[in-house]
């Protein structure tokens, strides 16, 4: 079973940065795809970005692509998400996944087995 984390959300004015990230416990993470998601009020949760554990391919959303970096410190056994240039659309909870699964991680949140928390980001206009 693996346990998730999430910290470094925060208020952020527009167009400013923040870096999230969200320590893994209980699993052999380097075995495990990660990948963040987020759900603002109202809204269904949607895929931001993941990081595959074979070979470290990245892939993203087209609304944080260029803007957007997701990163793996297997040593740590943390996954980073780096954000800059934020948008107030951008407000939302953001939660770390993880998957044992393997190939080209699935956008739909029920391909991911383990979620965290959430941590609240919210941008200021």
């Amino acid at each position: 079973q693996v346990q998730l984390g999430e910290s470094g959300g925060g208020l952020v004015q527009a167009g400013g940065s923040l870096r999230l990230s969200c320590a893994a416990s209980g699993g052999i993470f380097s075995r495990h795809a990660m990948g963040w998601f987020r759900q603002a009020p109202g809204k269904e949760r949607e895929f931001v970005a993941a990081i595959t554990w074979s070979d470290g391919y990245t892939y993203y959303a087209d609304s944080v692509k260029g803007r957007f970096t997701i990163s793996r410190d297997n040593a740590k056994n943390t996954v980073y998400l780096q954000m800059n240039v934020l948008k107030p659309e951008d407000t939302a909870v953001y939660y770390c996944a993880a998957t044992p699964e393997y190939g080209t991680p699935k956008y739909s949140s029920s391909w991911w087995n383990y979620w965290g928390q959430g941590t609240q980001v919210t941008v200021s206009s």
